[in-house]
C-alpha cells in the first residue's frame, strides 16, 4: 500500500509540476509541492499532508485516520495541516489544488 500511495503522490506531484507554477521539494524530510516558495502539500509516512483553509481544513479532518500534521511527532500539530491516509487518495487530487490555491491567494500563514 506505502508504494501504491507514493505512485499516487507522484502523478499529482507530476499533475501539478506540469500544470502550474508548482515545485518539488523537501521539507521535514519528505517530499513536497510548493508555489513560490510556500509548502502547499507533501508525502509522509504513506500519506499525504496539505495546508488547508476552511471548510475545507474539516472536511479533511473528518476523513477516517486523517489527523492535524505533527512533523516533531512531539505533540506540536501544525494547526491549518491535514494528514489524509491513503485510503482516501481519489481525494488527493482535490486537496492538493485546494492548498496550492490557498497558498497562491496568499491567505495562508
Amino acid at each position: 500500500m506505502a508504494n501504491d500511495a507514493l505512485v499516487e503522490y507522484e502523478a499529482i506531484a507530476d499533475e501539478l509540476t506540469a500544470t502550474s507554477p508548482v515545485v518539488r521539494g523537501k521539507t521535514f524530510g519528505m517530499p513536497c509541492l510548493k508555489e513560490n516558495g510556500k509548502l502547499f502539500a507533501g508525502f509522509t509516512q504513506g500519506a499525504m499532508v496539505f495546508k488547508l483553509p476552511q471548510p475545507h481544513h474539516a472536511e479533511a479532518l473528518a476523513l477516517r485516520g486523517a489527523h492535524l500534521f505533527d512533523p516533531s511527532g512531539e505533540g506540536h500539530a501544525m494547526k491549518e495541516w491535514v494528514v489524509v491516509p491513503a485510503t482516501h487518495a481519489a481525494r488527493w487530487l482535490d486537496f492538493a489544488r485546494t492548498a496550492q490555491r490557498y497558498v497562491a491567494a496568499g491567505r495562508a500563514k
